[in-house]
């Protein structure tokens, strides 16, 4: 039987959610290490995604639909080491052998992991496992696909990893965790010190610096952390910061 944690019984759900065992066969979960090493078992994948999305969105070009495939699985990427991390001193290891993915499916991203390994919970040891083993690949396998600025990949982990850390504080708050809610901040801060991820979101709300193109999509709108304060072509936004 299959068996399904949200890093703590009663813990945080949705982003969070982690199935712990390996994927049920004749399905199309692939393992995300098949995505970033590139060919038809990655390429081909990440591009019928990335359609999905942008048809599904009504987006009016290709790489917005790219940008929000990208957010929400780097929000699940984060996520599922960010929450163990914070609620139990570890998180799972995440190789990118172990994690499987299905691109066919929709957000947030159904991610199994078949892996036993668990590592501590520590600023290298989480940017190892996720911007190092994922992100950075992921950003390429993106960048195959199609015309997409890094900046905009970047910001999106930037704001993606602020997202998981506001939801983990007000869960911890609920629940009366505050060594959970300190302990991700903690992390959170050494996270974004990194070179690629240092201004992408600013200030104590932690509010993004660059822009998704979400607002762009026809229902679009303003995220909760955009760097707009109106929609561009309003004469009213807040105009981003020079790259």
């Amino acid at each position: 039987m299959e068996s399904e944690t949200s890093v703590a019984s009663g813990g945080p759900g949705g982003f969070f959610a982690l199935r712990t065992a390996p994927p049920p066969t004749g399905g199309e979960h692939r393992p995300l290490a098949r995505l970033y090493g590139g060919g038809a078992e990655g390429d081909a994948p990440l591009h019928a995604r990335v359609d999905r999305v942008a048809a599904r969105l009504g987006a009016p070009e290709r790489r917005v639909g790219a940008s929000v495939a990208h957010l929400g699985l780097a929000a699940r990427l984060w996520s599922t080491a960010l929450g163990p991390a914070a609620l139990h001193g570890r998180f799972p290891a995440l190789d990118p052998a172990d994690l499987h993915w299905d691109p066919a499916l929709g957000s947030p991203d159904d991610l199994w992991w078949g892996g036993t390994a668990t590592r501590p919970a520590t600023v290298a040891a989480l940017r190892e496992a996720v911007q190092e083993a994922h992100l950075i690949p992921l950003h390429a396998a993106f960048a195959r696909d199609g015309r997409i600025s890094p900046r905009l990949l970047w910001g999106n982990a930037g704001s993606a990893l602020a997202g998981a850390l506001r939801e983990l504080i007000r869960w911890a708050r609920a629940h009366d965790r505050p060594e959970a809610a300190d302990r991700a901040a903690a992390l959170v801060r050494g996270l974004l010190d990194h070179p690629d991820l240092a201004g992408t979101v600013r200030g104590p709300a932690l509010r993004r610096a660059s822009c998704c193109l979400y607002y762009r999509c026809p229902a679009g709108g303003l995220c909760g952390d955009c760097v707009f304060d109106h929609a561009p072509g309003t004469g009213l936004e807040r105009r981003p910061p020079a790259p």
